[in-house]
This record gives structure tokens, C-alpha cells and sequence, in this order.
């Protein structure tokens, strides 16, 4: 867990804001996981913070929520179909 609110706070994740009158809270919540190797021994434990979306009210706080997060699988996949098309990227 501190390992992901230094991960956040290094990042400039949030700011930390007085709450306007009349706007809602939208709240997080942990989630853990393990990480474990091939033979199944833990590899390290794993936690995310996020948001509990399905509480955000469209027209007040829909569209005020990022996710800068990429899965290194879909960074692969990039690599190897622009590899395969033969294309360029920037």
C-alpha cells in the first residue's frame, strides 16, 4: 500500500482540493492481489487504489476521472504489430 501512495504521489495522481458545495464524493477502495511465479511461490503482493466509479452522477462528476495506466501486455502488442505492419512510431 505505501508502495502505491508513493507511486501516486509521485506521479501528481491528485490534488488535494476543498470540496465545492453541493458536489459529491467519489470514493476508492483497495485492491489486492499476489503476484506468483511459476511454480506458484508468491512473487510479491500487489495493491491498487481505485476509484469506485459506478457512484459518479453523469452531468456532475462523469467525465472527471483518469486512469494513466498501461498494461505492459499492450505496449508488447503495439511493438509487435507495428514490427509486423512495418510501420513507424512515435
Amino acid at each position: 500500500m505505501e508502495e502505491e501512495m508513493d507511486s501516486l504521489s509521485k506521479d501528481n495522481t491528485w490534488d488535494l482540493v476543498e470540496l465545492l458545495e453541493g458536489r459529491i464524493v467519489v470514493g476508492c477502495k483497495w485492491v489486492f492481489k499476489l503476484e506468483q511465479k511459476v511454480d506458484g511461490t508468491i512473487r510479491r503482493y500487489k495493491a491498487r487504489l481505485v476509484v469506485k466509479g459506478y457512484s459518479q452522477v453523469e452531468g456532475i462528476n462523469f467525465h472527471e476521472i483518469s486512469s494513466p495506466v498501461v498494461k505492459l501486455d499492450s505496449i508488447d502488442i503495439v511493438l509487435a504489430l507495428t514490427t509486423l505492419l512495418n510501420l513507424e512510431l512515435e
